[in-house]
């Protein structure tokens, strides 16, 4: 069996501000652990392909599909490379358009390639700790997946949670699988209890198997709009080195709609004989599964001290018990809480309780509305040369801390209303200045007046660390004018 993980990262986790932002959502973060949640969505699938089937056929993993927001392009490629992996390419979503899209856009590049896996689609948010058990399930379920099913995992369920949906086990088939009964939405609090004693209910994961081409069928049977938008965008869409564009205003016309509303309910509630070569089936996972999809519960999945505090950074907690206490920059001191959130960063700090921890979003709003950028950006903005961030401002002036990786280099720009100074602390900068290039070493600087084409590269092997300092009437990031740029912007 060939199996073609399909990621899905064009979430923004706003339920985790201010850790995960719209330019640097929760997947891209190491919530628990070194690694980032996406990285772990990969390294989880090492050894698959080394199982096999109970009807005793082998397993092949192809390298992952990617489907992420366009912003996000060189961060994701740069993760998957940190921990040794490559990717099978990185399909760039123009605009978001939930997940029965971007499952299209998968299965439409399969397609062109000319054959027919298994979709194992995975969101690259989760946090799976019983990597065994995710496997095992995956193997029942991709038997599921060849004779022409569609196939969720739904999650045993641990207690009466009121944060997912659940799905109703239908008739049973082989082994622990199901006939799916029927979707629920998020239920109260009782009707939540009636689901964990009956035993009949799993919490939706968002987790499927499928062959692409039963999906591309089952899309186009439910959702026609969504299956036509799609494939337009696809064929007028283009290759960019490792990332696939699709067509921005074809698929700005696309509904948006998600895989279970798409497909996975209207299969579920077609009449008995008018859907016979598909089926909607739910495969049972027992694994400590999480979707982190808020702080209460990054605080359940993560390790608690003898109090049930999770502390991160530099932290004291004096008469503090089951509270989830980060610091990313200052020291945190907290005395006489229980039950809180306390997360902070560079430029700002959260606090709430762990019983209003959905209300997280509800901040992000206010913010949005007063139209502050806190819910786009961090303090620290990383860019494909590599990063910047800004530590001092002023009325007509800005100081940052800026980072070239070794063999990067910032766009051919120039700016109309702010001048900059540039201080090498580490490392070689090469400058292009009108029509000069020269060189900047350590502990020498530079200056580039207003108006003028300039350029920053590293040509060295070490980081380039500098100090830039802005001065002029306006120093927003778009007074910017690029004639050249290696990446694309």
């Amino acid at each position: 069996m060939d199996i073609q993980p399909v990621i899905l990262s064009g979430g923004s986790g706003t339920r985790l501000w201010p850790l995960s932002r719209e330019h640097y959502p929760k997947q891209l973060i190491p919530l628990c652990g070194e690694n980032s949640l996406l990285q772990d969505t990969i390294l989880r699938l090492d050894g698959l392909d080394a199982q096999v089937s109970e009807n005793g056929a082998s397993i092949s993993v192809r390298q992952p599909l990617i489907v992420a927001n366009e912003e996000h392009r060189f961060l994701i490629a740069e993760q998957v490379q940190q921990i040794g992996k490559q990717f099978n390419k990185i399909i760039l979503e123009p605009v978001g358009r939930n997940t029965a899209p971007a499952l299209t856009l998968a299965a439409l590049a399969a397609e062109k390639s000319g054959d027919d896996p298994i979709l194992l689609v995975m969101p690259a948010d989760h946090v799976i700790l019983n990597v065994d058990a995710f496997q095992g399930a995956l193997i029942s379920g991709a038997q599921l997946a060849e004779d022409s099913s569609l196939v969720t995992f739904g999650i045993v369920p641990q207690a009466p949670e009121t944060g997912y949906g659940y799905i109703m086990k239908g008739a049973a088939l082989a082994g622990d699988a199901c006939l799916i009964g029927r979707f629920v939405e998020k239920p109260d609090k009782a009707t939540a209890e009636e689901y964990l004693q009956s035993g009949q209910y799993l919490w939706n994961s968002g987790i499927f198997m499928m062959r692409a081409s039963i999906w591309l069928q089952a899309i186009k049977n439910h959702q026609p709009a969504i299956a036509d938008a799609c494939r337009a965008a696809v064929e007028a869409g283009s290759d960019d080195v490792d990332f696939y564009r699709v067509d921005k205003q074809r698929f700005s016309d696309c509904p948006s709609d998600s895989i279970d509303y798409a497909v996975m309910e209207k299969i579920v509630m077609a009449e008995a004989g008018s859907d016979q070569s598909i089926r909607g089936v739910v495969m049972p996972l027992d694994a400590a599964w999480s979707d982190v999809g808020s702080w209460s519960s990054l605080w359940e999945v993560s390790e608690q001290n003898a109090s049930g505090n999770v502390i991160k950074g530099d932290v004291y907690a004096y008469d503090t018990d089951n509270s989830l206490l980060i610091s990313e920059h200052r020291l945190l001191a907290t005395a006489g809480i229980k039950d809180m959130i306390v997360v902070e960063t560079a430029d700002a700090v959260m606090v709430v309780s762990k019983d209003n921890a959905q209300d997280v979003k509800k901040l992000v709003d206010l913010i949005k509305k007063d139209k502050r950028k806190h819910h786009q950006s961090h303090q620290l903005v990383y860019r494909p040369w590599g990063s910047y961030e800004s530590i001092d401002k002023g009325e007509r002036f800005q100081v940052k801390r800026i980072n070239v990786k070794p063999g990067a280099s910032l766009s051919l720009q120039m700016h109309h209303h702010r001048a900059e100074h540039w201080i090498v602390v580490r490392g070689t900068a090469k400058v292009l200045r009108g029509e000069d290039t020269f060189l900047v070493a350590e502990n020498e600087s530079t200056y580039i007046p207003l108006g003028t084409k300039h350029r920053l590269e590293n040509p060295g092997a070490i980081p380039l660390e500098m100090i830039e300092v802005q001065s002029g009437s306006y120093l927003g990031e778009d007074d910017i004018i690029r004639f050249d740029d290696k990446y694309g912007r």
